[in-house]
């Protein structure tokens, strides 16, 4: 898949409209950081191991590969395409991974455009995709309404760990 993804720089770089007139095109190696996310964390060999996966990305690999492999066959958009001016887009290992990232850490978009080369505009369209992508998919399983004895049980745990109050939080995790 990596060697699918090379894109050759050329001599002149075009003016790309996007969304913003005269926003000039930023020549982004995004075959390199696929194939560098892919040996660090998905290649047999991968440089991180399981538990650094999992202290990376707050989950455990084969929970991550269920979510890519769901996310590809719902939403068009963590398929991997070529884009307008015709080359390869970013993979969907790489869309899946920015988006839990951002959501993991409470990242801002703009802090991590040096590490996986893409956007702000991208990262933005790349979580808001992701998070109507998990409600279309797990609202039924996973998105419900607690009823009042999974709100009892998850109250005496939170008090029994020093945190009463807890459940009224927005955020639970910053």
């Amino acid at each position: 898949m990596a060697a699918s993804m090379v894109c050759r720089p050329t001599e002149e770089q075009p003016q790309w409209g996007g969304f913003v007139a005269a926003r000039f095109y930023k020549p982004r190696n995004r075959a390199m950081t696929h194939a560098n996310l892919m040996n660090n964390y998905f290649n047999p060999n991968s440089v991180y191991t399981e538990e650094d996966f999992r202290r990376h990305f707050r989950m455990r690999r084969h929970i991550f590969e269920r979510l890519l492999r769901d996310f590809h066959q719902v939403n068009l958009y963590f398929r991997h395409k070529w884009d307008r001016a015709s080359r390869p887009g970013f993979s969907p290992h790489q869309k899946v991974t920015i988006a839990l990232q951002m959501m993991a850490y409470g990242s801002l978009a703009d802090s991590m455009n040096e590490a996986h080369d893409m956007s702000k505009s991208t990262y933005l369209d790349t979580l808001e995709q992701l998070c109507d992508t998990i409600v279309q998919v797990y609202k039924d399983e996973y998105l419900r309404e607690p009823n009042q004895e999974y709100l009892n049980r998850l109250f005496r745990k939170v008090e029994d760990r020093g945190f009463p109050g807890m459940i009224g939080s927005l955020d639970c995790m910053h």
